[in-house]
C-alpha cells in the first residue's frame, strides 16, 4: 500500500526505495561500512517482519538466510536480505501478475 509503484520497478529501485539497498560509507582510500539507508521506513519496517515470519515459514527462504548468516556471521544482516529478497519477489508478483510459488 505504500508503494503503489511496485511492479514497474527494476530491483534494485525497489530495494532502495524500500531502505534496503545498502549504501557504502567510502572517503578517499577508506572503505567504510555498507549500511541500509534512506527509503520508506514503514515498508522496511513492515518487510523485516514479514521476512521474520517467512524465515520460519518457507524453507526456501530458510536456507537462504542460513547461507548469508553464515556468510556474514551476522543473523541480521541474514534477514535484510531476506527481506531485499522478499521486495524483489513481491515486484515479480506484481509485474507479472503471478502467485507466490
Amino acid at each position: 500500500a505504500h508503494m503503489p509503484e511496485l511492479g514497474s520497478l527494476s530491483p534494485k529501485t525497489a530495494a532502495s526505495l524500500a531502505g534496503l539497498a545498502p549504501f557504502n560509507d567510502d572517503s578517499g582510500r577508506r572503505n567504510g561500512r555498507r549500511r541500509i539507508k534512506g527509503g520508506r521506513p514503514r515498508v522496511r519496517k513492515a518487510l523485516y517482519m514479514a521476512a521474520l515470519g517467512a524465515i520460519k515459514a518457507s524453507a526456501r527462504l530458510r536456507a537462504f538466510h542460513q547461507a548469508v548468516s553464515a556468510r556474514t556471521g551476522s543473523a541480521k544482516a541474514g534477514i535484510i536480505a531476506v527481506a531485499r529478497k522478499l521486495i524483489t519477489i513481491l515486484n515479480a508478483m506484481q509485474r507479472d501478475k503471478t502467485n507466490f510459488a
